[in-house]
């Protein structure tokens, strides 16, 4: 008999059951590298859209294809920054969950 082929999917993820007790320290670190490199994304686009901008200026004869990859990069740009913004946020999320498991600190008012 054949044995049952697993496929192993980009976004296939485990249920929750299967996953075990969930390590917060290390979530909250996963999220504050991918916030890191979503900053590091956002000011690499963001120098290349200038960088294509100042060609746009030097290279008049190509200005049209320089503004055309100025305005893609500004975008990846805004797209990675928001992506940072996305991981930062799910970092507090991870610390407060972290917070809620240790039992942290209840607020009455």
């Amino acid at each position: 008999m054949e044995e049952e082929k697993h496929h192993h999917h980009l976004f296939h993820h485990k249920d929750k059951a299967e996953e075990g007790p969930v390590d917060y320290e290390k979530e909250t670190k996963h999220h504050k590298h991918l916030e890191q490199i979503g900053k590091l994304g956002a000011v690499a686009a963001g120098a290349y859209a200038l960088h294509e901008k100042h060609e746009a200026k030097k290279d008049p004869e190509h200005a049209h294809k320089h503004k055309i990859e100025e305005e893609i990069a500004a975008a990846a740009a805004v797209g990675a920054g928001g992506f940072a913004f996305h991981e930062h946020h799910e970092k507090k999320d991870a610390k407060k969950e972290q917070k809620k498991a240790e039992g942290g600190h209840h607020h009455l008012f």
